[in-house]
């Protein structure tokens, strides 16, 4: 994985996250605005996504976004939602970062 790919994950990540957090601030607070700038920035993120799938194929794209976001998000909601995680919850953040660090290991370097 190359650096370019890895701007193309942190981007869409990036963009996910202010996307749910619009879309958090949409369900406590309603407003049409927020709904539409939250399904915009989706539709960014996704844009994002793409190129990553371009690269490095479908199943390793999407399995490290998606592990990728579920820390991004929980740190995100801790840090600015205050919602408090569980042990286990934290348990399985750290799990999700050594899950991202074995998925984008590059082929064949088995340390």
């Amino acid at each position: 994985m190359n650096g370019v790919v890895l701007a193309h994950l942190a981007g869409s990540t990036a963009v996910f996250m202010v996307a749910n957090s619009l879309l958090k601030t949409y369900a406590a607070k309603g407003g049409a605005v927020m709904l539409v700038a939250a399904l915009a920035a989706f539709c960014l993120g996704n844009w994002l996504m793409v190129r990553v799938m371009r690269e490095n194929g479908l199943g390793l794209a999407l399995a490290l976004s998606l592990v990728f976001q579920l820390v991004a998000i929980t740190t995100i909601a801790f840090a600015f939602f205050g919602e408090r995680p569980s042990g286990l919850q934290i348990a399985g953040v750290v799990l999700g970062i050594v899950a991202i660090a074995m998925i984008a290991w590059p082929a064949g370097d088995v340390a």
